[in-house]
């Protein structure tokens, strides 16, 4: 599949495991695809989030990737779902965080390394090349860029794609900036 990513698809996969190892994390997974994808410029993703407004609001993005990071990887969705049932996510990370220091929850490990020369993916980063894929061949693109990867992100339940949405980016606004008629798009 790799054959078929673009040379910005690759750079945003790279820079998806350079955030995973800065933070420690035992694979890398779709919330840092999605902090990849935030720092490429001059792209045909990069051209969706700004015309969206997410270039301003960037931090914003990353904080609320931080805050459910935080939580274990829960999106604000699970966490209300919890609560419904009685169970205050905030407590309990705040518990955890007084016995075994913040950032318990996150599963970072960090100075512990990878364990070999080759990254793995997580579930959450391997659906998303997944589902990336299958939207270039839905729209007959003969490539995988990385606005399929943010296409994907936004379709895909969970914390990035909550994120996303909660910052005006869904899969409906990204065609339209991309693919839309009468509208700006991407060249």
């Amino acid at each position: 599949m790799f054959e078929r990513f673009t040379k910005d698809a690759r750079a945003v996969v790279e820079g998806a495991v350079e955030h995973a190892e800065a933070a420690g994390a035992g694979a890398v997974d779709d919330e840092h695809l999605l902090l990849a994808l935030l720092d490429r410029e001059g792209t045909r993703a990069s051209f969706a989030l700004a015309a969206l407004g997410l270039a301003e609001r960037g931090d914003a993005v990353r904080e609320a990737l931080g805050e459910a990071r935080r939580r274990a990887g829960l999106s604000q969705a699970d966490a209300e779902a919890l609560a419904g049932l009685g169970i205050d996510v905030s407590e309990i990370v705040t518990r955890v965080e007084e016995v075994h220091g913040v950032g318990a929850m996150s599963g970072d490990r960090k100075g512990k390394g990878w364990r070999s020369g080759r990254h793995s993916f997580g579930r959450g980063a391997k659906e998303i090349l997944e589902k990336a894929l299958r939207i270039a061949v839905a729209r007959r693109h003969r490539h995988i860029g990385d606005e399929h990867l943010l296409l994907a992100m936004t379709v895909r339940p969970g914390v990035p794609g909550e994120v996303l949405a909660d910052h005006g980016v869904t899969y409906e606004s990204v065609v339209r900036v991309l693919y839309g008629e009468g509208e700006a798009k991407a060249g």
